[in-house]
């Protein structure tokens, strides 16, 4: 229950923000040219365990410093000595997602993406022949941030670093390490394991020669362009 007042009011937050953006607009309308794609890969290794997965997004230039947009999550999860030596748990996961990317300054953002995702379980234990299989999904809300290369007036294609991490901690969660008590075999601890992403941002419908920012629109000619602030 309190993950879920957790993830109504990031929702509500990202709602406000969308909000204040919209009065503050001066352009109005769509405008395609906004539009991009792209995502991220994710790896995190930890003592007995290894996440790996990928992020693809598409989304909206709202303003020079408000990124909005949808993801699709796939992660893959594997850890050994759970419970007892050598015994593996192996986590498919995905799973869909909303996130925004809010840029004070051209190069540096901060980030929040609330994620919905189904969880393939299995473990097994070789010593015993055991094995158990289960399906599970989970509330993730992502916050963190991250360094962008190349985002800039007229440019929407950049490259970007980040670090996120869990603040739900629900135990089936992709982006958590759960240590379990050895006498009951429970989890008796749940820690959220930093979420490191590489990923590129790609313009669509920006041509070649579409909001240069040292280019006005007209004939071609180079014309002198100041901007105040980003």
């Amino acid at each position: 229950m309190n993950d879920m007042k957790k993830i109504i009011l990031s929702m509500v937050l990202l709602v406000a923000t969308i909000s204040i953006w919209a009065q503050e607009e001066q352009e109005k309308g769509f405008k395609k040219q906004n539009l991009f794609t792209g995502g991220s890969v994710i790896a995190s290794f930890y003592s007995g365990g290894t996440i790996l997965g990928a992020n693809p997004v598409f989304g909206y230039k709202l303003t020079n410093w408000l990124d909005g947009g949808i993801a699709f999550n796939y992660t893959y999860q594997g850890s050994r000595d759970n419970y007892v030596i050598n015994d593996k748990i192996r986590q498919h996961v995905f799973g869909p997602g909303v996130f925004t990317r809010i840029f004070p300054v051209p190069f540096l953002f901060l980030h929040a993406q609330a994620e919905h995702n189904f969880n393939n379980w299995s473990y097994e234990d070789p010593s015993s022949s055991y094995k158990q299989s289960n399906v599970t999904d989970a509330n993730s809300l992502l916050l963190g941030g991250g360094w962008a290369q190349g985002r800039q007036k007229g440019s929407n294609s950049f490259f970007y670093l980040e670090i996120l991490f869990d603040v739900l901690k629900n135990k089936y969660s992709p982006y958590v390490n759960n240590v379990y008590d050895p006498n009951t075999g429970l989890v008796a601890r749940t820690d959220a394991l930093p979420i490191f992403r590489a990923g590129i941002n790609i313009a669509l419908f920006q041509g070649k020669n579409k909001n240069r920012p040292n280019e006005e629109p007209g004939d071609g000619r180079k014309q002198p362009r100041s901007y105040q602030g980003y």
